[in-house]
């Protein structure tokens, strides 16, 4: 007689088990890829830091640290729901598995649309990176780049950059906070190079973004196949392993937050 075959078994394993536990490893190195791809800007970030501190010190008043945390919690509160929803896939709770799937991508809906208004306002103020930044900051605080564009160059420099004022003075080059009198806690005099912590703040959290728009995507694929009962306590896979992928995604926000927002 021939033996049950599992619908759910790929034919190059002989084993469920076989399968979780190569699925399982395969994740894994692509997370590990992963680390390393994020791991060299947060070289970069660190590189750029220690050569420019009084930019970072300087730049990252223009974050706001509200809409950072708001997105910090959603992003916490999103990991809760994926892994409470691969419990449920164990415990073949279907009706549970689809809820707590369309929670996680709801949150993770919510953190793309906080970032959207972020981006939305330094592209209005010119807070760009490179030669896309052309926001005014020779007063302590950012003003529209048509305002800006209108401010006299400095002599023998005619890029947009040449609105920034000469570096700030002060202890290992880093002038005092809280000067600027206009709702910033910063100088009255920007650095040079602002623009440094612009693009290194759009790398970060741009592929961080792509990632969770990425993640997006499969869970939508995995809350398809929920809704047609495709998981239950003998096969869960996909739901674990997307689950692991959106943990990390969860895990670089956490590094990222108070590297941008909060050190000073």
């Amino acid at each position: 007689m021939h033996e049950r075959h599992d619908p759910h078994l790929a034919h190059h394993f002989d084993t469920p088990e076989q399968q979780f536990e190569s699925g399982k490893l395969g994740m894994w190195i692509f997370l590990a890829t992963e680390i390393l791809l994020f791991g060299g800007l947060f070289c970069a970030y660190a590189v750029y830091r220690a050569n420019h501190p009084e930019v970072f010190v300087w730049a990252h008043k223009y974050l706001d640290v509200t809409l950072g945390g708001i997105n910090t919690v959603i992003l916490i509160c999103s990991s809760f729901t994926m892994a409470w929803a691969v419990r449920a896939a164990q415990m073949g709770r279907q009706k549970a598995l689809v809820t707590l799937l369309s929670l996680t991508l709801l949150f993770a809906c919510g953190f793309l649309g906080i970032k959207a208004v972020e981006y939305e306002h330094k592209w209005k103020e010119g807070l760009l990176w490179g030669k896309r930044f052309s926001a005014d900051l020779r007063h302590g605080a950012p003003a529209a780049a048509a305002d800006a564009a209108t401010a006299p160059a400095l002599p023998g420099n005619t890029d947009e950059r040449s609105l920034i004022g000469p570096a700030a003075s002060g202890p290992a080059g880093l002038a005092p906070a809280g000067t600027s009198g206009h709702g910033h806690d910063a100088p009255a005099e920007a650095p040079r190079n602002v623009q440094l912590f612009f693009s290194v703040y759009f790398a970060m959290t741009g592929l961080h973004g792509l990632h969770v728009l990425a993640g997006m995507a499969v869970l939508g694929w995995i809350l398809r196949r929920s809704v047609r009962g495709d998981f239950g306590p003998d096969y869960f896979i996909p739901v674990d392993l997307a689950g692991l992928y959106w943990h990390l995604v969860d895990l670089i926000w956490i590094y990222l937050f108070p590297l941008l927002y909060l050190i000073h």
